[in-house]
């Protein structure tokens, strides 16, 4: 099944850029294109993709409003901030507006294909320098929030601890899946479990989650 993808960004050169290597891939499409945040959302409503590509920093409404307003709207699109700007008010302003994957354009272009995969799948995923960042920042809290993760933690199951600490590391659910030797559909079914069981927003909530509880090591 194709990835209909919709391209963000304010520059043409960027965006043809991106659209080129996509073509070479016989499972992703572009299929429209915007240059302002604005278009991004009516466009997200108008031709219905499965992936928003976003830039950050456009004229007018920015990436993360735009990612807001498309989150909280009739689409069905997964967004996926790709941008040259990785500070920390980027980084959160898109992961709270409901980002579900966060890269920045120095990526190699086989990890911006798969992330879109990953992104159309369900899944999310975060650069792991801002991964690593985000898990700092708020293991800062950890003392204030072990004792309620304990508690909440021991109504888990074994595996479902399990799963929590490969969401914690940073796997995809294919990539889980294949740890443990079951299906991706168990896989999802789990995470989603977990999100439930957890009160956690989102995968990202979810990795906090394992390295507060202790489930994961904080990386040096």
């Amino acid at each position: 099944m194709t990835i209909r993808v919709l391209l963000a960004d304010d520059q043409p050169l960027i965006r043809t850029a991106i659209q080129m290597v996509i073509t070479d891939s016989l499972d992703i499409e572009v299929i429209a294109e915007a240059g302002t945040g604005s278009e991004a959302v009516e466009l997200a409503v108008g031709v219905r993709p499965d992936v928003v590509v976003m830039d950050l920093r456009m004229p007018g409404m920015d990436g993360i409003e735009a990612t807001r307003q498309i989150v909280a709207g009739p689409s069905t699109a997964h967004v996926l901030v790709l941008t040259t700007f990785d500070d920390d008010e980027s980084v959160y302003g898109a992961l709270r507006a409901g980002a579900a994957g966060f890269l920045v354009k120095d990526m190699a272009v086989d990890d911006i294909l798969a992330a879109i995969r990953v992104v159309a799948a369900g899944d999310a995923l975060i650069a792991p320098s801002v991964t690593r960042r985000l898990i700092k920042d708020f293991a800062g809290h950890r003392p204030a929030r072990a004792t309620r993760n304990g508690r909440t933690l021991a109504s888990l199951t074994d595996r479902e601890r399990e799963v929590l600490g490969l969401v914690g590391t940073g796997l995809s659910n294919s990539e889980i899946a294949t740890h443990l030797g079951i299906s991706i559909a168990t896989a999802k079914t789990y995470v989603t479990r977990l999100l439930s069981k957890l009160d956690a927003r989102d995968r990202v909530q979810l990795v906090i989650i394992a390295y507060e509880s202790g489930l994961v090591e904080l990386p040096h």
